[in-house]
């Protein structure tokens, strides 16, 4: 959401988002542009250039797709169809990536942000959700496909910092913080996350003391704290490379509050 639209109305809102999809689009489409279509993918290694772009065109028809169902849910099929990305003309995918993200803003536009649409999350089953979560798959993805081509990547600061909070509601999922046999217990006494930018005056603290994790912008002391750029700590949620972060303090608790609130990353990597 840029800083002009922040306060504003819902429709305002949603179409911050449409904007922010076409634009991340085309930020993935240069940072492609010109690119070996089967260079591995550092951060996706399951996956080469060819099918990082596939998997994202794909991800935004079937956003698109949901949204246009008005909350029934739709096959996913599209997202997983990435074996065609594998020696495919990048010049030819260019063109079909814009067309999906077009659609997709085209899609929310005529939906309306209180249109209901089927989505993962708990409590959030509006078209607003999907305008918000392909924004942000549409910036990870960047990030990746930068790592594959060695260009270069960053985010505006109120993007990013939107990114981050929306992080934080995935904390709130019960899947992310009920007890689980395989992993040790994440919620606990002195239990508390800090992220602090450097590059600009933001914080999130994570409370998980609770009966269930809670976050604010307050910049207490915390188990662990880590600090960097604002782009750096929205790549230390996803664990892509963050160079200059620094992490003082229990990192083994940052370590379970990630694999906890990436319950839903996991849930995309084993399909």
């Amino acid at each position: 959401m840029t800083p002009a639209r922040a306060g504003c109305d819902a429709e305002a809102v949603l179409d911050d988002y449409a904007e922010q999809v076409v634009r991340q689009t085309e930020l993935l489409r240069e940072a492609v542009r010109g690119g070996d279509v089967r260079a591995r993918v550092p951060s996706c290694p399951e996956w080469n250039l060819g099918q990082l772009v596939r998997h994202v065109g794909g991800t935004h028809r079937w956003a698109a797709e949901s949204v246009r169902a008005r909350g029934a849910e739709v096959s996913d099929d599209l997202v997983e169809d990435v074996g065609t990305g594998v020696d495919e003309d990048l010049a030819a995918l260019d063109g079909w990536l814009a067309e999906g993200a077009a659609r997709l803003a085209d899609a929310l536009r005529e939906a309306g942000p209180d249109a209901p649409a089927w989505t993962p999350a708990e409590g959030e089953s509006t078209a607003r959700f999907w305008g918000r979560r392909m924004t942000f798959e549409t910036v990870l993805h960047r990030c990746d496909a930068a790592l594959a081509t060695g260009r270069p990547f960053a985010v505006e600061a109120a993007v990013a910092a939107d990114g981050l909070d929306e992080w934080m509601t995935f904390a709130g999922v019960s899947e992310a913080y009920q007890p689980r046999p395989d992993l040790p217990p994440l919620l606990g006494p002195g239990r508390a996350l800090l992220f602090q930018a450097t590059d600009v005056d933001r914080t999130w603290r994570v409370d998980l003391t609770g009966d269930r994790p809670t976050w604010t912008r307050a910049s207490d002391p915390a188990a662990v704290t880590v600090r960097g750029p604002l782009t750096e700590l929205l790549l230390t949620v996803y664990r892509r490379p963050t160079p200059t972060t620094e992490t003082t303090g229990d990192a083994a608790l940052l370590d379970l509050w990630l694999t906890r609130t990436g319950f839903w990353l996991e849930a995309e990597d084993e399909s």
